[in-house]
């Protein structure tokens, strides 16, 4: 290991620990670790602390490691957690409306990206773009990176940097619009079959602490107590199912029809996940997490000031191309539930679960003082990132069909 690579581990290590403490402790709060990580590493690497890319005539060993083998296993690690089955408890009509959504994501993608023209306004990876935010917008980030990885768009860094970015800010504002969008309709909403603070089917209530708690920055669930042989193990259900995808991809080559490895990787990931004492391993949330954030390091890291100077039509574009998904996703999403006579609530908490993932509802929910929709929250979050990878990858490969 060169001590180029050593240094680069360090630094992207502690920028991790900072940006961690900083979203903690700080006014950064509302920015998120994910997008702040982002920022913070661009900075280090414009003052010329770390490389700003990686290419043929100047390797980085350390970043093309993290591209190529950190992310697909934090993809793995991450979604050990998803149990389809525990999903449906989430009761049918919060799945309805979250799945009503994941289309009017789709929707709202080719509208946004035939606003945009895409074609020429983004350039031959509009199709990969706008799967990565049907990723993101049904799941989660680890959708997101899924359909990046399977085009190399990281290898944009421009595009991705601000796609990234973008994202994260949509994000937040929908957060600001879920919480006040129930306010404003609930006067002449009509009314449901469930009722404030519990459903009609069972009369539980949400109790006083859910409603009343203020919503955390998910540092209980991000953290875990590891022993030796959990981390060992998974460590091997990550690196095996890797090489188990890799091994499946060449092979399918071999026989005329590859399948893409991140597929592969998923379908493996989620089986396993079904199994309880693999589920229950600790620390497989926390390396998913590390292994995300060191990946969004080093995208911070190839966008230097002199990419991000031509991004400037690029970043109008994706902003248009961003909020236009947001809001044909919302005018489906509340205008569905507004016809099936649903609650407003459960209609914010479902949409904020496929635009800000799973945590994000939660917060949202104990926001609202919806206690019994927190549960339902998390696991719908599950079900995004279960089938986001899926819907990316799909209108990856049909925008260019739809509009190319």
């Amino acid at each position: 290991m060169t001590a180029q690579t050593l240094y680069i581990a360090a630094a992207l290590c502690l920028v991790i620990a900072g940006t961690e403490w900083l979203v903690r402790r700080s006014f950064l709060r509302h920015g998120g670790t994910a997008l702040m990580v982002i920022i913070l590493t661009a900075i280090i690497a414009n003052f010329g602390l770390l490389p700003t890319s990686s290419t043929d005539l100047n390797p980085v060993p350390a970043y093309d490691a993290i591209f190529g083998t950190v992310a697909p296993l934090a993809i793995v690690w991450l979604l050990l957690k998803v149990n389809l089955r525990d999903i449906l408890r989430a009761g049918l009509p919060i799945i309805t409306l979250f799945l009503i959504g994941s289309l009017g994501t789709v929707a709202g993608v080719i509208v946004g990206m035939a606003l945009v023209d895409g074609p020429e306004r983004i350039g031959p990876l509009f199709g990969p773009l706008g799967g990565m935010f049907t990723g993101t917008y049904t799941g989660g980030s680890v959708n997101f990176n899924a359909v990046a990885l399977r085009y190399d768009v990281m290898s944009e860094g421009v595009l991705f940097g601000g796609a990234s970015a973008v994202d994260s800010i949509m994000t937040t504002v929908w957060m600001a619009a879920t919480i006040a969008i129930p306010r404003w309709l609930r006067p002449h909403w009509p009314k449901s079959g469930w009722r404030r603070g519990g459903s009609a089917a069972d009369g539980t209530a949400a109790g006083p602490d859910s409603a009343d708690r203020t919503p955390d920055l998910g540092i209980a669930e991000d953290t875990e107590r590891v022993h030796p042989v959990d981390l060992a193990l998974v460590l091997a259900i990550g690196f095996g199912t890797l090489w188990a995808s890799r091994r499946l991809e060449a092979w399918t080559a071999t026989m005329g029809f590859p399948v893409p490895d991140i597929l592969t990787l998923t379908v493996i990931a989620l089986i396993l996940a079904q199994f309880r004492a693999i589920a229950d391993l600790a620390g497989s949330r926390t390396l998913g997490l590390f292994s995300v954030y060191l990946f969004l390091c080093v995208i911070g890291a190839h966008c230097d000031v002199r990419a991000l100077a031509d991004v400037g039509p690029l970043g109008a574009a994706l902003l248009v191309f961003t909020l236009t998904i947001i809001v044909v996703h919302g005018f489906i999403t509340f205008g569905a539930a507004r016809l099936l006579r649903l609650d407003v609530d459960i209609a914010a908490v479902a949409s904020q679960a496929n635009v800000g993932g799973g945590t994000s509802a939660l917060a949202l929910a104990r926001s609202l003082g919806r206690g019994d929709l927190v549960l339902p929250a998390v696991l719908i979050g599950s079900l995004g990132n279960a089938i986001g990878t899926f819907l990316g990858l799909l209108a990856a490969r049909a925008l260019p069909g739809l509009l190319g």
